[in-house]
């Protein structure tokens, strides 16, 4: 079996090494190993590959917690040391920027850190029946597969969440649409935990009476969703508190539903936004853009530090959800918010918007091209802060920023919202020269 020597880590957390010119990607390999290796998929130009063995293995390296790592999707570095995560996230964002973007930041900001486990309060759970391997399985995909892991268990999911599993899977297999409920949908708050059944066929009046008597029993709110996300709805009305999280440092309280976008990971969304608060330093009497707003992370904070905000989101319910908790919080005489594509922004849509002295931007995956591109001689804020989730179009919409637009790359940095996965999560700081 051949044997390669890692140099690195790629962005998906796969080990680097160059045998006989080609490039192999090797699942569950660190820097500085030397690993016998299994290719699954080979190219002219590169191979991937699984880690057989380690036969010389890197001081970095830990044992997995998970019983299901190496299987389950979910996670991906759990054989990494936490801290040296986030130095190879650190390590792909520096160099996304400067190979995709060609920029460099003048100021590498600390990792933002927080609790490796446990820490996943959003997640989607996958449902298959697969009677020729014991029934139902509850849990993450497999890796490379859109099989679903037979989980029992899960170390990144609150523990409650995590004790739940067997006796969800119990509940499942009991129902009369075992096998047309395909995902559970999980949020948990300090006040609640709502599972949200998506099913494809209508309940019986005996699922129903279960989906209640297993909410009882756990202490949950089951919700079902007969269709899209707009459908989602509480078995019970009245079966607890509703969903919300709180910014403490910003006096702050944002209300969602189940099936609403949120950070997966609050620890880290307080410490995300504490930075980008202290990187766009809002003041009274500036007008500031909050661009795809969601339901008001961001905004509200903005707003708090008495500087008046514009939130624009592509979604019509988040922008009323955003809308509402201002109204909650007493700042609805500093917000305003717009339902609005920014995919499809324009100089002139940006110019609609009016003065913009400064901008924060919190695009999905796709990043936020089209809004960098729009900015022009009418609409040119002095500081803009980028909050990314993918390095690759931070660093494209950068160049854009600086070669372009006549902004510095002043700060970067990464905040490891995902723990134990290759995703990163990144700030950056961007000024006019």
């Amino acid at each position: 079996m051949p044997i390669a020597v890692i140099e690195s880590l790629d962005h998906e957390g796969r080990g680097v090494a160059h045998v006989e010119g080609k490039a192999i990607f090797i699942d569950g390999a660190l820097p500085g190993e030397y690993v016998e290796y299994r290719a699954y998929r080979s190219k002219p130009r590169y191979e991937q590959a699984e880690t057989e063995r380690v036969v010389k293995a890197s001081a970095q390296r830990v044992t997995p917690r998970c019983p299901y790592f190496g299987t389950c999707g979910g996670c991906s570095m759990q054989h990494l040391d936490p801290v040296a995560q986030a130095a190879v996230k650190q390590r792909v964002l520096e160099d996304a920027l400067r190979h995709i973007g060609g920029v460099r930041p003048q100021i590498v900001y600390p990792a933002i850190h927080g609790p490796s486990w446990r820490y996943r309060d959003r997640a989607r759970l996958s449902v298959r029946l697969v009677p020729s391997k014991g029934g139902v399985r509850v849990g993450f995909h497999e890796r490379r597969s859109s099989y679903v892991v037979d989980m029992r268990s899960c170390e990144i999911l609150p523990a409650h969440v995590s004790a739940m599993l067997p006796r969800l899977r119990e509940l499942i297999a009991g129902l009369s649409v075992t096998d047309r409920l395909p995902q559970v949908e999980v949020a948990v708050t300090e006040a609640a935990t709502v599972l949200v059944f998506r099913h494809l066929m209508p309940l019986t009046a005996h699922d129903e009476a279960s989906l209640a008597a297993f909410a009882d029993a756990e202490g949950i709110q089951a919700w079902t969703q007969p269709g899209g996300p707009d459908t989602a709805a509480p078995l019970q009305p009245e079966g607890g508190p509703g969903l919300a999280y709180a910014l403490p440092e910003f006096g702050v309280r944002l209300d969602f539903l189940p099936t609403d976008f949120t950070q997966v990971n609050i620890h880290i969304n307080r410490l995300l936004i504490r930075r980008s608060m202290q990187l766009l330093d809002p003041r009274p009497g500036e007008r500031i853009a909050d661009l795809f707003c969601g339901l008001g992370n961001f905004s509200l904070p903005i707003a708090r530090g008495g500087a008046t905000v514009v939130g624009i989101e592509g979604s019509e319910a988040l922008v009323a959800r955003a809308r509402e908790n201002a109204r909650r919080n007493g700042l609805d005489g500093l917000t305003e918010f717009h339902a609005a594509d920014l995919f499809d922004a324009t100089e002139d849509s940006l110019a609609a918007l009016g003065r913009l002295d400064k901008l924060l931007i919190d695009p999905p995956r796709e990043g936020a091209v089209a809004v960098v591109k729009a900015l022009g001689a009418q609409q040119m804020p002095s500081r803009i802060v980028y909050v990314s989730c993918n390095p690759a179009t931070l660093a494209r919409d950068a160049a854009v920023l600086v070669h372009e637009k006549g902004y510095v790359l002043r700060g970067a940095g990464i905040a490891n919202m995902f723990p134990q996965t290759s995703h990163v999560e990144s700030i950056a700081l961007f000024e006019l020269a």
